[in-house]
């Protein structure tokens, strides 16, 4: 499975799902399954490699002001999020968090933000397929600490400084 693929598969299952992260999983272990087990690997091994990539100070940032606070797993759950909200949005937080405000169309705290889910619909259709659970991956695991400079994620002025376009949009009111 090369890119192309995997980002058709998240835009198709996403805009199918109509922007649930609970139903956008569902979909996405459906289509998985009609696929090879070593195909959902190579999916698998694209959204891990993402999610990796993500694991950035400033990122983590960025959720804190879309989340009201972020923990660690609330930012592990968002960086799978933002990989279903597609590679454009994507790629573009990864180029500049704040470009968010920009980016999505509208952000609810009860339904968006959340992708814990879409983050094991690989190894859940790996293992409809197969019967076992999913081999390692073969990636280099995360890193210990996130990448970039750690500020403070609590301090709301720092977060509006850094974010200015995200924090008007999505910031307390």
């Amino acid at each position: 499975m090369d890119e192309t693929e995997f980002w058709q598969i998240i835009d198709s299952t996403r805009e199918a799902a109509d922007g649930d992260p609970e139903d956008h999983a569902d979909l996405l272990v459906e289509r998985l399954v009609r696929l090879d087990p070593d195909s959902v690997l190579d999916f698998a091994r694209h959204f891990e490699a993402r999610y990796n990539r993500a694991y950035r100070w400033d990122l983590w940032g960025a959720a804190a002001v879309l989340l009201g606070g972020a923990s660690d797993d609330a930012f592990d759950y968002f960086r799978c999020w933002l990989i279903a909200q597609g590679r454009e949005v994507f790629e573009g937080a990864m180029h500049d968090p704040d470009s968010l405000a920009e980016l999505l169309d509208d952000f609810g705290e009860e339904l968006d933000g959340d992708g814990e889910e879409i983050g094991f619909a690989a190894d859940e259709a790996y293992e409809q397929l197969t019967g076992v659970v999913a081999p390692d991956l073969g990636l280099p695991p995360q890193a210990a600490k996130p990448e970039g400079t750690p500020f403070g994620l609590d301090d709301d002025g720092a977060l509006a400084e850094r974010y200015p376009a995200l924090w008007e949009r999505f910031g307390p009111a």
